[in-house]
């Protein structure tokens, strides 16, 4: 009879214990974690791109999150300390208190070496300040035989040369070559002349045939030239690499006939 009551009462103690131990496993998992870690819960990650700093941190605290900023650029076009990106993206779902990754746009340029635009062309030079994040500003063609190449760059009206340090994103001015030159001479005078032979002249000269007009009822023998443009009149002067046009008498060859 003794024995009979010691084995119920530890079985009763087993019972007991096993109903404190599923009590405190539903209390744990069912209440307790979920009011710590907020389990179920999730906030949205609201859209803080394109807004200033300050905003953006008082939205954050709001929703109960936090930022860190990460990274750090400078884009001219945008307002400084104003949000680039933004890690999670906005809508993803998210616990309180959780770290948005941000990057801010810089108020103030950093300094960067001033690249070789100089002697390459301009479709280059777009290419390279575009990789370094500088701008093309004005392009001003001068006199110079290399046509279409960079001769000088310039930042705020100062000529820059290549490693000077420049702040990023500035607007570079470039002065071009017109593939002219500033040689100036007597424009010659092939009126009269077989236009064969006047045209060799001329590009001897470094001058480029432009328009030629043949003209019917001359005096003169058929494939001379009656008339230039410009005239080589005493005085008259002209430049390398420049167009001179031609009249020549008779009737135009036509191509591919001899």
């Amino acid at each position: 009879m003794f024995k009979s009551n010691s084995f119920l009462g530890v079985i009763g103690h087993l019972l007991i214990m096993g109903v404190v131990v599923a009590a405190l496993i539903l209390g744990f998992f069912y209440y307790y974690l979920p009011s710590t870690t907020n389990h179920g819960e999730s906030i949205s990650v609201p859209k803080i791109t394109g807004m200033q700093l300050q905003d953006a941190e008082m939205l954050l605290e709001e929703q109960n999150l936090r930022y860190f900023i990460n990274d750090s650029t400078y884009k001219p076009d945008q307002k400084p300390f104003q949000i680039l990106t933004q890690d999670p993206a906005p809508g993803s779902k998210v616990k309180e208190n959780r770290k948005i990754y941000i990057s801010v746009n810089m108020k103030n340029p950093p300094m960067i070496k001033m690249p070789r635009l100089i002697d390459g062309s301009v479709k280059n030079a777009e290419l390279i300040l575009k990789s370094y994040d500088l701008r093309k500003g004005k392009i001003t063609y001068v006199p110079d035989l290399q046509q279409n190449a960079v001769l000088k760059q310039f930042v705020d009206g100062k000529e820059i040369k290549p490693g000077d340090m420049v702040p990023k994103g500035a607007l570079v001015d470039l002065h071009v070559g017109d593939g002219l030159g500033e040689t100036e001479f007597e424009m010659p005078k092939v009126v009269g002349m077989p236009v064969d032979e006047a045209s060799v002249l001329l590009v001897g000269q470094g001058l480029q045939i432009g328009n030629v007009f043949y003209v019917q009822g001359s005096n003169e023998p058929d494939g001379t030239v009656v008339r230039q443009r410009p005239f080589a009149e005493v005085g008259a002067k002209i430049r390398i690499g420049e167009m001179v046009d031609l009249w020549v008498a008779g009737q135009e060859p036509v191509q591919g006939i001899e």
